[in-house]
């Protein structure tokens, strides 16, 4: 048996007017949602505290490759940090960039990173260098600089970081105050190294030797050598080659041709290193995205764009580095035992026994 239903032709029109105006309707949603979807697809939103325009260059390059487009915020790691965490899962950011290893282990400490899973990264990044949550992306090291007209390559050559507290040294070292983080990862390094009481002892003795009460960034700290305010000067490396390449002014450059760099501890465990480094937040939702960013950063190209343009070191074997840093010399040794992890792990106890010497 059938069941015929009757239709009169008005309700027809009317029922299938309703029909195509839903489809329609159901269409423009689809549509909405799939353009929404390949925009969020197709980018990678990065915080990052470091603020060249070398690296926004790089990022367009990445676009032009990749389609992907890359929107930046930058900050100071401090704020940028407390933003993300505030922001939870309502946070639009995929990528943290910070100038420290400390600022990274901070974050993971946190639990606004995730891991991730890369084996060109693992493969190109040294180990001392990572962890499942952040990948170094370029090297920085904090070094001495010397007149030699006033220090003789004798009397420094086996100078080492715990050297800086001997009494020969006293009202002769230039070096930034306890709130640097630099500083506090450097002194890091030295409590992994020589733990808490050596190096609170060898804090004080730092404090007695400076020729002044800390003031001004590292470049300051090379210029109070060239007004003869001291005799050795802690600062990175990327400092005096900015200096030496002029963008910073004729001044700085006539000053920082006067100086030398020293490499400290090069008989035993080299030079301390720090990184740039990168980590995945949390609730990225453009994860593969963000990991082709990174994997993008540590090809050979992005490396030499980088490092050219900053003056710092690869992470990457094979690099060619802008000549101003070569010129500083590239096979000293590094140390590559003491993993910059353990700079975060110690940075908050190395800022305590810092204040608590007087290292203003």
């Amino acid at each position: 048996m059938q069941l015929i239903i009757s239709i009169d032709k008005p309700k027809k029109i009317i029922l299938i007017i309703f029909f195509e105006l839903n489809m329609k309707f159901f269409f423009a949603i689809f549509l909405l949602f799939l353009i929404s979807n390949h925009s969020l697809c197709n980018e990678v939103n990065i915080f990052t505290s470091r603020h060249y325009q070398s690296d926004k260059t790089l990022y367009k390059i990445f676009t032009q490759r990749t389609g992907i487009n890359v929107n930046i915020i930058s900050g100071k790691s401090k704020a940028i940090e407390k933003r993300i965490e505030e922001e939870g899962k309502d946070c639009k950011g995929d990528l943290f960039i910070a100038a420290d290893a400390g600022r990274l282990h901070s974050m993971e400490k946190k639990g606004l990173l995730q891991k991730i899973n890369s084996r060109v990264l693992e493969t190109k990044i040294p180990s001392n260098l990572r962890t499942p949550f952040w990948f170094g992306i370029t090297k920085r090291a904090r070094v001495f600089f010397y007149d030699p007209a006033s220090i003789s390559s004798e009397k420094i050559k086996n100078l080492r970081y715990e050297d800086l507290s001997n009494p020969e040294w006293e009202g002769e070292l230039l070096i930034r105050s306890s709130s640097n983080i630099y500083n506090q990862s450097l002194v890091a390094s030295l409590i992994e190294n020589n733990g808490i009481e050596k190096t609170k002892k060898w804090a004080k003795g730092v404090v007695k030797n400076m020729a002044r009460m800390p003031q001004g960034n590292d470049r300051a700290q090379i210029l109070g050598i060239v007004a003869g305010e001291g005799k050795i000067a802690v600062a990175n490396t990327y400092y005096y080659a900015l200096m030496m390449s002029g963008q910073k002014g004729e001044e700085q450059k006539k000053a920082a041709q006067k100086l030398k760099p020293f490499f400290p501890n090069q008989n035993d465990r080299g030079t301390h290193i720090n990184i740039s480094g990168a980590g995945i937040l949390k609730y990225s939702k453009n994860k593969q995205n963000t990991i082709k960013l990174l994997e993008f950063l540590l090809s050979e190209k992005a490396q030499e764009h980088m490092v050219n343009n900053t003056f710092e070191y690869p992470i990457i074997e094979g690099v060619k580095t802008h000549k101003l840093v070569t010129n500083m010399g590239l096979d000293f040794k590094k140390d590559t035992a003491t993993n910059v992890y353990s700079y975060g792990k110690w940075q908050a106890a190395a800022l305590k026994l810092m204040i608590e010497v007087g290292w203003k």
